[in-house]
């Protein structure tokens, strides 16, 4: 049986220590946990969830999790991980096997060779591993990687802070305005150290649907480009050679360094804080989002988003007439229509992945913290 920790599983669970002390012994409170958080979380069971699932290539941890939960973002506090845990995740891989335990409804993992045997059910005990590079290449990842790989190594979108510190192409060889592979490109701002970067255009503004004021910009990627040579103590030029180009680079793109190669198995989880965030946009320039579609919200690092957070999508109720009331104008109730999980966070605004809707995602629709 895996052990949690008691004062971890109080205080996930929103338990006071007092009561972890003096009501629960280590081996109860790894059920109590489960239980107890389940319950504030509406972490509920499906009443058809299979005994077992055997992981197997292609699985995601958000699908097996939908074969047992009816809410799939409940996995952290069905397993009882805290919040470093789920900063640093146990790593699931092809052949484990998932256990429903119904008498005490949660799950457990297993080897496929059985390791670990408990009162006739296959357990292993996990514990976290750092998350660093290159670690976990073969386990399952947290959603569809395909959909989101793109959006993790170039810069789709840049949020305000990032674009007024970023270096800038200021001019090029003979005065030409566009650069191509291999070419010189004559480059100033603070490089902070780096000799590799990313090099975009900000394109359209995106503004808070709350606030109306411009959050960041649409970033296209144009190519990537590496120090030749550093601007000295005579002037603040620095020389750069165009490695690859996606298209043509022009004086005024931006540089921001290339990001380390993502890790993908962070877990889905509700937001520590209360949130309540707005749709800003729909990838592609259009007005509509479906499943597994990219969107951004009005949140971010500030705001206590992090990696791996479900938040839930809703519309806002519409004004009509009630009609019985002398056509009184009343709101009517918001919809909760799906999901979307945020996969890059930056300081004002991220990205997330439209999960499991029944309806088309707008611009300025709601999306805040599960209930």
């Amino acid at each position: 049986m895996k052990k949690f920790s008691t004062i971890a599983a109080f205080l996930v669970a929103g338990l006071p220590l007092a009561s972890a002390n003096a009501h629960a012994a280590p081996a109860d409170a790894t059920i109590a946990q489960a239980q107890a958080v389940a319950a504030k979380s509406k972490c509920s069971f499906l009443p058809d969830a299979p005994d077992k699932h055997v992981v197997v290539s292609g699985d995601t941890l958000w699908g097996i999790s939908s074969r047992f939960l009816q809410n799939p973002w409940c996995w952290p506090q069905v397993w009882g991980m805290n919040k470093e845990d789920i900063r640093n995740p146990h790593w699931i891989y092809p052949g484990q096997i998932v256990y429903f335990d119904r008498v005490n409804q949660r799950l457990r993992l297993a080897n496929a060779s059985g390791e670990g045997m408990v009162g006739g059910v296959a357990t292993v005990k996990l514990s976290p591993r750092a998350r660093v590079q290159g670690l976990g290449a073969n386990a399952i990842r947290s959603i569809p990687a395909s959909a989101i790989e793109p959006f993790l190594s170039q810069p789709m979108v840049v949020d305000v802070n990032t674009l007024e510190r970023t270096p800038r192409i200021v001019a090029a060889p003979e005065s030409r305005v566009n650069l191509g592979q291999n070419e010189k490109a004559y480059v100033r701002g603070d490089l902070d150290g780096g000799t590799s970067f990313q090099v975009f255009r900000p394109g359209t503004p995106l503004k808070d649907p709350e606030s109306g004021n411009i959050i960041g910009y649409e970033a296209a990627f144009v190519g990537t480009v590496k120090l030749d040579r550093e601007g000295d103590e005579n002037g603040d030029v620095h020389t750069f050679t165009v490695v690859n180009s996606k298209e043509e680079m022009s004086v005024g793109d931006r540089l921001l360094p290339i990001p380390p190669t993502p890790i993908l198995s962070y877990v889905p989880h509700p937001p520590y804080d209360e949130i309540k965030a707005r749709i800003v946009s729909v990838y592609g320039g259009v007005s509509v989002a479906g499943q597994n579609q990219i969107v951004t919200i009005n949140r971010g690092r500030e705001h206590g988003i992090d990696l791996g957070t479900v938040l839930s999508l809703q519309r806002y109720g519409a004004t009509v007439k009630d009609r019985t009331d002398g056509n009184r104008l009343i709101k009517l109730p918001n919809e909760q229509y799906g999901h979307v999980f945020i996969f890059r966070v930056f300081d004002t605004i991220s990205y997330g992945l439209v999960m499991q809707v029944t309806d088309f995602v707008k611009v300025g629709d709601i999306a805040q913290s599960p209930q």
